[in-house]
């Protein structure tokens, strides 16, 4: 394609796919399938890879994200971020009301809004353009998490129509929906991680994530709940926030104005009985003073403005029976003790069942059998137990004890110092660690063998067929012809699985392509013990083969990035047992990839030992194409100015708080032209 063709196809792209975002995320009415998005992402993103220097710096094809930050920068609010007085007091609202009319001695106007159970964060916008974003902190400073929030769809680059000031702040709160979580936990549990507790936990989890590709695909929210600037040109909260809807920060349908306490109340009541409803967490309702002169009027104290209030609800509780403790075995062998309970209505669900978490907590619990006990959702989500009504204990209540053996295969069990966990050591001939270990070998993000699931994965094992990771690649078509089995789900709905010519043919088929897997995805489908997806890939990166990597020692691999004692030694035992060197030899043999294709200063190695910090916008590269540079040429890229900065890398509108710590530690600020004629 001609430069000028190309030029204009992004733009048009990138203004075409921007606004699909909006009308997907924010005004939820897409007018375009999810395929038909995805084929222009793809267009967009080969494109910019042929013409970088035409990338927009608000591209859609920021939002996948790939940026990695070591180190998050302190920001210091130009407008403190103080937190909110909290009510669980219906009462207490009306003695708020009473205190503001005191102060204005006029009628006075509230904005209600949903009180988001997330993170607080500030955005930043000048002239249109996100900046910079940063986490509440202690409200005086937070961190920089700028990379990571642009991944967010919700979170507008640029902002859209006109009106908005030069330079002012988006305040809001980032969360997690429900959808996103339970993806999210049943992806850790895959792997033997311990999941998220609530959704809130996995939102500040998220945004302060190393690598902003991991952060895009947690698929977060946010909602802006109010604006922060110099003379901003409104005279009430909700229209500066139906001004923000129209540039196209996302703002919450759920909000009124209320003119006093009747009708904050019926607000109060009508968000609690939809609040189950919602696809996210909320925790409540806040209540605003609408003017902005009498917010100035009104003040604040050392830690809250005096002219909002949050009312909270309760957590729903409920009082049930526990009947049994069951005991699950993970893929990585970790053993987690399981609630059965007399099924209670809660939070507009039927909960059956309640994580028990580990020995410790049992034990500090002090659970019997037969107890009566408390239980509440955790973040609205994850049922939870939280207490015991000792009245109502049986006489004859036995204590629930921590089992000492395995209850799949009878191995006695085993705890690491410093762990909460206990485990089965016998990962080889364990049932659910052997099922487990295979689903993990076949699924997306390792060797993406979609053919194959969960049931077909359960239907081989039962039927011999595989043991070991290897055994996959040994199938042959006349195996799996005619192999059937018919499961029941929790409804006692039957779903039959079987292996006809079409499916034999595609799940042969995936087999055979998944020879062509990288390296770092090979190295993580192996399911060592603590190595997940970014582990893998700064191993292969680092080691790039398979014998070096079984070769090294614990210092050589405590010396590779995010790799330490416990991850160094997992997989210093995981190399040592035959069976692990045996799965080796045998997926080697069938011709998986084993090598790491050597990408580092794929151009040369003028910028070895040279570590960037790059900032602002650039006119001849986009700054992902500049990060490309900088690696091809054997640097590395850094997220943040510190005293191993050899260069800030400054372009247009780059970040202040960069220059400032560059200037103070004495690092060297350079320009496009000049990083350029570094390389040539």
């Amino acid at each position: 394609m001609e430069r000028e063709k190309a030029k204009e196809r992004i733009h048009r792209l990138t203004e075409e796919l921007k606004q699909h975002n909006y009308n997907y995320y924010v005004l939820a009415a897409p007018v375009i399938s999810d395929y038909e998005f995805d084929k222009l992402l793809e267009e967009l993103t080969q494109l910019e890879r042929e013409f970088p220097e035409f990338a927009e710096p608000d591209s859609p094809t920021l939002r996948v994200g790939g940026q990695i930050t070591k180190e998050f920068a302190t920001v210091v609010h130009r407008f403190p971020m103080l937190s909110l007085g909290n009510t669980y007091s219906r009462d207490e609202v009306r003695d708020f009301e009473e205190r503001v009319h005191k102060v204005t001695g006029d009628e006075v106007e509230y904005s209600c809004e949903l009180k988001f159970d997330g993170v607080a964060i500030s955005l930043r916008y000048e002239n249109g353009i996100l900046v910079q974003a940063v986490t509440r902190g202690d409200g005086i400073q937070g961190d920089d998490v700028t990379a990571n929030i642009r991944t967010i769809r919700t979170v507008p680059l640029r902002l859209t129509g006109s009106g908005f000031p030069a330079d002012f702040e988006a305040r809001g709160e980032i969360i997690m929906p429900h959808k996103s979580f339970k993806s999210l936990n049943e992806a850790k549990e895959e792997l033997g991680e311990m999941p998220f507790a609530n959704p809130r936990n996995a939102a500040s989890g998220s945004i302060k994530m190393q690598d902003s590709k991991e952060v895009a695909g947690r698929k977060l929210e946010c909602f802006i709940y109010g604006l922060a600037g110099n003379g901003l040109p409104f005279r009430t909260h909700f229209e500066g926030l139906t001004a923000a809807r129209s540039w196209g920060l996302n703002i919450s349908e759920h909000r009124a104005r209320c003119r006093n306490i009747e009708e904050i109340s019926e607000f109060i009541q009508g968000v609690d009985e939809i609040r189950s409803q919602l696809p996210f967490d909320i925790d409540g309702v806040v209540i605003k003073v609408n003017s902005l002169h009498m917010q100035e009027l009104l003040g604040y104290t050392a830690k809250s403005p005096r002219w909002a209030i949050a009312y909270k609800f309760k957590a729903e509780q409920a009082a049930t029976r526990l009947l049994s403790v069951d005991f699950q075995v993970g893929r990585t062998g970790a053993v987690t003790p399981v609630a059965n309970l007399d099924p209670v209505h809660l939070a507009g669900t039927v909960v059956k069942r309640a994580s028990l978490h580990n020995a410790d907590f049992i034990s500090a619990m002090g659970l019997c059998r037969g107890d009566m006990v408390f239980v509440e959702k955790g973040g609205e989500i994850i049922p939870k137990i939280t207490g015991i009504d000792l009245n109502l204990r049986p006489a004859d209540a036995t204590p629930v004890e921590f089992i000492s053996r395995c209850p799949e295969c009878n191995a006695e069990l085993v705890r690491e110092e410093g762990e909460a966990a206990w485990y089965c050591p016998n990962d080889t001939g364990c049932p659910p660690q052997i099922k487990g270990k295979l689903e993990h070998f076949i699924s997306r993000r390792a060797m993406d063998i979609d053919s194959l699931g969960e049931g077909k994965i359960e239907m081989l094992y039962e039927n011999g067929l595989v043991r070991l990771l290897p055994d996959l690649y040994d199938l042959r078509q006349d195996q799996l012809l005619g192999l059937m089995k018919i499961t029941t789900d929790d409804q006692g709905k039957e779903r039959k699985v079987s292996f006809r010519e079409k499916s034999v043919e595609n799940i042969l088929k995936g087999i055979e392509k998944s020879k062509s897997v990288p390296f770092e995805r090979v190295l993580f489908a192996l399911g060592i013990r603590h190595v997940g997806e970014t582990t893998a890939k700064k191993l292969a990166m680092h080691f790039l083969s398979i014998d070096a990597l079984m070769s090294a020692s614990f210092q050589e691999l405590i010396q590779v990035e995010e790799v330490g004692e416990i991850i160094a030694n997992s997989i210093l035992e995981y190399f040592s047992k035959p069976v692990h060197q045996e799965v080796i030899a045998r997926l080697r043999a069938w011709g998986l990839r084993f090598t790491a294709e050597a990408t580092r200063g794929a151009l040369s190695d003028k910028l070895e030992g040279l570590t960037f910090v790059v900032s602002g916008v650039f006119s001849s590269y986009s700054r992902d194409s500049i990060k490309k540079l900088i690696e091809d040429h054997g640097g590395k890229n850094s997220g943040s100015v510190s005293s191993k900065t050899s260069f800030l890398l400054a372009g247009e509108n780059m970040g202040p708080e960069k220059r400032k710590k560059a200037n103070s530690l004495g690092v060297k600020i350079i320009s496009e032209d000049e990083f350029l004629a570094m390389i040539q």
